[in-house]
């Protein structure tokens, strides 16, 4: 190997070895949503096609979880399938519940939980309405003064 496939070797290393790693999981969950201020806000209840209005009643919703998790290592010091089941336990044991709540309120909770229980780590939670609109927050534990260039 010549010094610069080498040095390139090195590079893809040293990228390797710091690469931030990251599990995810999905789940679904039941729950009943209202935002009742839809049903009088004037710049929600339009009457034209852009109305809203009827998110002030209470409807039914499946709401998708999607989670990532950092992990510290490539054979994964947290299990993927027991991490989903205990995020799923949190709603079907009643720790959490999803009714009347945002998705970004729904993720606020969840994201205390996960911290509370795995502190320190990034992580992401996106949740959705029906796997159809949604929201993505990224909780980033790095500090970026502390960032490493390659």
């Amino acid at each position: 190997m010549d010094q610069k496939q080498q040095a390139e070797h090195e590079k893809r290393e040293r990228i390797s070895t710091i690469a931030k790693r990251m599990i995810w999981i999905t789940f679904q969950h039941e729950g009943i949503h209202a935002y009742p201020q839809a049903g009088h806000d004037p710049a929600l209840a339009t009457g034209d096609e852009y109305n809203v209005s009827f998110l002030g009643t209470p409807h039914r919703h499946i709401f998708h979880f999607r989670v990532a998790i950092q992990v510290t290592h490539n054979d994964r010091d947290i299990e993927f399938i027991q991490f989903k089941r205990w995020c799923q336990n949190l709603y079907g044991k009643g720790t959490l519940e999803l009714n009347n709540k945002s998705c970004e309120m729904m993720s606020e909770d969840l994201y205390q939980q996960i911290a509370s229980r795995y502190p320190d780590r990034d992580i992401q939670i996106e949740v959705s309405e029906d796997g159809e609109n949604g929201c993505s927050i990224y909780y980033n534990t790095t500090r970026p003064h502390l960032s490493v260039i390659i």
